[in-house]
């Protein structure tokens, strides 16, 4: 890991995947005009919702969003879990935590470190007897009992000493979070590391909006992170046209079968997203667009919750620890 630069190394190594790929490759005619058509979208202002998310202005928000994206992950899983009313698999997840948030507090680090499959079933309303649900509960176990465990050994049970420990550098932050396993968001394609530190990413950007880029949410370097790279961003830029898959690949992911978690071409679509969105955050900058790559992925993302975008094709599902 580039411990210095993590998102520089998140970009170098998906380009390198991008330029061997052989399951998905970039359009990269359509881009210019596919800025357009995003830049005309003008989607709302990026903010968190205050149902789903705990917003108390303190250290119980940072707290939260740090806990939040220690289990920000089990898309591959989401078609079984137990859905709130109208919510998707994420805000059903975040709503819960909130909820505990809001009734009885944080949770602590010891808490953190001991809470169990079946708890982490209770806590978020799920069935822990379900073969898939049941896996997936383990996994938020596993996860929260690392931070937990990293919080009492390094930072005194505390989230806030953890992000002071990083000196307002999103980069540093990144570091830190990867010392937990479910972070270290790196697989090998071609024999060749490649990064995407998906979720040690986000949680920057997530504090950075909720403190509104000041206190626990300031972070120098925040413009250079990437996309946060899941299985929504490449398929609307599938359904846009702008990536384009193997027919083998294209298939598959119709057919609704799991692309396994570190495959070739799991990596590459990962990858290919990664590289486009930088394509696109130079093409609009052409354009004289102040984009970042934070800023495509806000406008991708929330591109992805229209309904065409769910409805037209599936997207790939992979069960992984990294979204």
């Amino acid at each position: 890991m580039d411990t210095k630069n993590p998102s520089e190394f998140v970009r170098r190594s998906c380009r390198a995947v991008v330029d061997r790929a052989t399951h998905v490759r970039i359009h990269e005619p359509a881009i210019e005009a596919y800025v357009r058509e995003l830049a005309a979208a003008d989607p709302t202002m990026p903010g968190h919702d205050p149902a789903s998310h705990y917003l108390d202005g303190g250290a119980g928000t940072a707290a939260f969003f740090l806990t939040l994206d220690a289990i920000n992950f089990g898309s591959g899983y989401f078609p079984f879990l137990r859905k709130r009313p109208g919510l998707s698999g994420y805000f059903t997840v975040a709503f819960a935590l909130a909820d505990r948030f809001r009734s009885r507090g944080l949770l602590a680090a010891d808490e953190l470190a001991t809470i169990s499959a079946a708890g982490c079933a209770e806590l978020f309303g799920q069935d822990a007897g379900h073969p898939v649900v049941g896996e997936l509960m383990a996994r938020f176990a596993r996860a929260l009992n690392d931070l937990g465990a990293l919080l009492a050994a390094r930072y005194g049970g505390s989230c806030t000493a953890l992000i002071e420990a990083a000196d307002g550098s999103a980069a540093r932050l990144i570091g830190l979070l990867a010392e937990m396993p479910y972070f270290q968001d790196v697989q090998l394609h071609a024999g060749e590391p490649v990064a995407f530190y998906k979720r040690a990413q986000l949680a920057a950007a997530d504090l950075a909006l909720a403190f509104g880029g000041a206190g626990w949410g300031r972070f120098d370097d925040l413009a250079n992170l990437t996309i946060f790279a899941d299985n929504l961003v490449p398929h609307v830029l599938r359904v846009d046209g702008i990536l384009v898959y193997s027919s083998e690949l294209a298939t598959r992911i119709d057919s609704g079968e799991l692309i396994p978690a570190g495959s070739a071409e799991e990596v590459e679509l990962r990858a290919a997203a990664v590289t486009a969105a930088e394509l696109l955050v130079a093409a609009a900058r052409r354009q004289g667009l102040a984009w970042t790559a934070m800023d495509a992925d806000y406008r991708l993302w929330n591109r992805g919750q229209q309904p065409y975008f769910k409805q037209v094709k599936p997207r790939h599902r992979t069960r992984t620890v990294f979204y």
